[in-house]
């Protein structure tokens, strides 16, 4: 593999591992956007839980004007919910689709978000590393240092002998 394909391909893990980083900033800021959208017009009810799943779950609630919403896109914050469970949850009254469970924030999606911008780094920075090590085996350099191209001064002792 020619140095011009080597640094070809690191760019193209580095600007991978930026855009995942940067998909990952995104998502937490949406995540933030939307609880202030539900907090700026604030309705809580109990709602049931339809389906359940660690990343999606669906929910079945009545706001106060006896209408049924069933959110397509599901509940924010879904973690560790069961079918059948009945959950308070807070929503926005203008917007009653977007919905989260009651006491749950975009804290929430901090860690998960920032698990896989850190183990991207790691993954991808690894790999390029091992990359680069990889073309200099390959090229016939060890690593170890030049010899000095200046000759060896022998050394003398300049001190007199008493």
């Amino acid at each position: 593999m020619s140095r011009v394909v080597l640094r070809r391909i690191q760019w193209v893990l580095l600007w991978a591992a930026i855009l995942i980083t940067v998909l990952c900033t995104i998502l937490v800021l949406a995540a933030w956007r939307d609880d202030k959208a539900i907090e700026r017009d604030l309705g809580s009810v109990t709602a049931e839980v339809l389906s359940a799943s660690p990343t999606r779950s669906t929910i079945s609630f009545y706001t106060p004007d006896g209408v049924n919403h069933n959110p397509p896109l599901g509940v924010l914050y879904p973690s560790d919910l069961t079918i059948g469970d009945r959950i308070q949850v807070e929503y926005n009254r203008a917007d009653p689709e977007l919905v989260r469970v009651a006491g749950r924030t975009a804290a929430v999606a901090v860690l998960p978000a920032a698990s896989v911008a850190v183990g991207t780094w790691l993954v991808i920075g690894s790999v390029m590393v091992l990359l680069a090590v990889a073309h200099r085996r390959a090229d016939g350099d060890t690593g170890t240092p030049a010899q000095e191209s200046s000759p060896a001064v022998p050394r003398r002792d300049n001190r007199r002998e008493s």
